[in-house]
């Protein structure tokens, strides 16, 4: 449940409107900005509202709007860009991406015929994971990645895989804000290289409700 102190912001509606000659579009696409680079992490509704100059009912609401259309998406307390945008931003994957999911997806397939479960080939870019393909399993699991989206890398078992055998990515990440979607997600920086160095002994990355 989000908390919003109506109270507590900055102005009222009333002294927004008068204040502010934005349209809804405009304020709409000012809080689509505001993500920045947590575009893909999440951000909670109060620096939302910081960063774009509107009272937090007011970027409550424009959030409200945004989920309903698929353009922003919850993720525990905090909101990030949602479906749409990030199959927008799949239409223009780069010529490195697709070379590496054509010549990758033979082995996804043999992976997925050997074992039946659900595969998926992932990339870093950043200190994100980009989904380059997936094949579901006949006991669908619920996971949150689909083709074309992105993850953090620090709290998905293949983003942990990859970022293992990359020490520049692993230093990377640490120096970025780690959000915690769950209970269980792991943000503390000894308790994450404590993790990969797991990764790496046991060869395989796990997700354990993050």
């Amino acid at each position: 449940m989000l908390d919003i102190d109506e109270d507590d912001d900055l102005m009222t509606e009333t002294e927004e409107r008068s204040r502010d000659a934005r349209t809804a579009v405009d304020k709409a696409v000012s809080v689509l900005k505001a993500f920045g680079r947590d575009a893909h992490i999440g951000i909670g509704v109060s620096e939302l509202s910081r960063r774009t100059g509107l009272s937090k009912s007011t970027t409550f609401r424009l959030l409200g709007m945004l989920e309903r259309n698929g353009v922003v998406e919850r993720a525990g307390t905090a909101y990030r860009l949602g479906r749409i945008i990030e199959e927008l931003g799949a239409q223009s994957e780069t010529p490195v991406q697709n070379e590496v999911r054509d010549l990758l997806t033979p082995f996804l397939a043999e992976l997925y015929v050997a074992t039946h479960a659900t595969v998926q080939l992932g990339m870093l870019v950043g200190t994100s994971v980009v989904y380059l393909n997936k094949l579901e399993g006949p006991q669908r699991l619920r996971t949150p990645s689909r083709i074309g989206g992105r993850m953090p890398a620090y709290c998905t078992a293949v983003g942990k895989a990859l970022l293992a055998a990359d020490p520049l990515a692993t230093d990377a990440a640490l120096r970025e804000p780690r959000h915690a979607w769950t209970l269980n997600t792991i943000t503390e920086e000894v308790d994450l290289l404590n993790e990969l160095d797991l990764v790496r002994k046991a060869g395989i990355g796990h997700r354990r409700g993050e």
